[in-house]
């Protein structure tokens, strides 16, 4: 098989340099067995990645990791942290800034039986790349009339970060949702993080991987069970990360600690909400949302991403279908600005969803009185 992409990338004039570890046989690593107390630890989002990616390439050397800076600078975010000088440049592969090209390079090396791990540095970037990851990527299984998978992860920070304005700060879950073919996975805690990664690389079709930056330093509790390396979760189960009975939220990413503090303020005023984290945006678990819909009577969708065609108003459909009866008040959604993201930091805030939009929207649908003055 590597033999078959060595000789097709050397017809081209490319040097194994540039190539890096997908046109090299791997020697095999042997899987790490690790062994835990029971007790619950804390782990940062960081090193949850870091943890899975670390993990999967012990345990299969066809996975290997490609973009730009993943290597000597140990990734911009430090996801990548010790990766090279643990398996070589050969698998921790640095590129130019060309995500047109390094990505083009991962696709031919999945359509070969590798399992590259695409790092954007932004997902904003992630737009050089496009006809790479939907027409070369999400398209071929199904083209190929199933003989073609393309086992290949697209990974990096979406979404809002802080202060760097409108072209590093969109939310793309809802833009790469609607293409069939793809698998769209979007993490909120360690335990995610870890658990959905590990099942993005081990999947055989492509998944794009939608980290947030401002959780990369956030830490969340971690049992046992989350840190053996043979954790792994499910694609396409959301999970419910608060029980409630008076009103559902569903939330995906940062937007889901917003929704659990605005859980918490609802809560002194009498309000029990069900707040469900998606994890998943394609496969989207619809069960689990009208099965809460159905319990509680009423929703609060939440997402970063442009409110027309987003996230939130399939999830509106989607229960307006098959749970119209149960709805008790109309559906609220709450998202961002239907705005290029501003640079000025009292206008980007304006931009984005704040716990206190998440309680007066619950309160409306609620039939409660909304103060003005309502803050987290």
């Amino acid at each position: 098989m590597l033999r078959i992409i060595k000789q097709k990338i050397s017809s081209r004039g490319l040097s194994a340099p540039v190539i890096g570890g997908y046109t090299h046989r791997l020697s095999p690593v042997a899987s790490t067995i690790r062994h835990f107390s029971s007790a619950i630890k804390e782990m940062l989002v960081r090193d949850a990645l870091n943890s899975a990616l670390d993990e999967e390439m012990a345990a299969d050397s066809s996975v290997f990791i490609m973009g730009e800076e993943v290597g000597e600078y140990q990734g911009a975010y430090k996801i990548t942290k010790g990766l090279l000088d643990k398996y070589g440049p050969e698998r921790v592969v640095d590129t130019p800034i060309t995500e047109a090209g390094f990505t083009g390079i991962g696709v031919g090396a999945a359509y070969h039986g590798l399992k590259p791990v695409i790092e954007f540095m932004t997902f904003n970037f992630s737009m050089q790349a496009m006809d790479h990851i939907i027409n070369s990527a999400a398209k071929s299984n199904y083209m190929s009339a199933g003989q073609i998978n393309v086992p290949i992860v697209f990974r990096g920070p979406n979404g809002a970060a802080a202060g760097v304005s409108s072209q590093h700060s969109q939310c793309y879950g809802a833009w790469f949702g609607t293409v069939p073919g793809l698998k769209v996975l979007v993490p909120y805690s360690s335990e995610d993080a870890r658990g959905l990664l590990k099942a993005a690389i081990r999947d055989p079709d492509p998944v794009v991987f939608l980290e947030n930056e401002l959780l990369y330093g956030e830490s969340f509790p971690v049992s046992a069970e989350v840190l053996d390396s043979s954790f792994c979760l499910p694609i396409g189960k959301a999970k419910i990360e608060r029980k409630g009975k008076d009103i559902t939220i569903t939330a995906y990413s940062k937007m889901v600690g917003y929704a659990l503090k605005a859980a918490e303020i609802l809560e002194k005023d009498g309000i029990n909400a069900e707040v469900i984290n998606l994890r998943s945006i394609r496969p989207l678990d619809r069960a689990t949302i009208n099965a809460s819909v159905r319990k509680t009577n009423r929703l609060v969708t939440v997402e970063e991403g442009f409110p027309q065609h987003g996230v939130g108003a399939e999830i509106c459909a989607t229960v307006v279908e098959d749970s119209f009866e149960y709805l008790d008040a109309p559906v609220e959604r709450i998202a961002g600005a239907d705005v290029p993201t501003p640079y000025a930091a009292n206008l980007e805030r304006f931009a984005f969803p704040q716990i206190e939009d998440i309680v007066r929207a619950a309160k409306r649908a609620c039939y409660r009185s909304v103060s003005t003055a309502a803050t987290a």
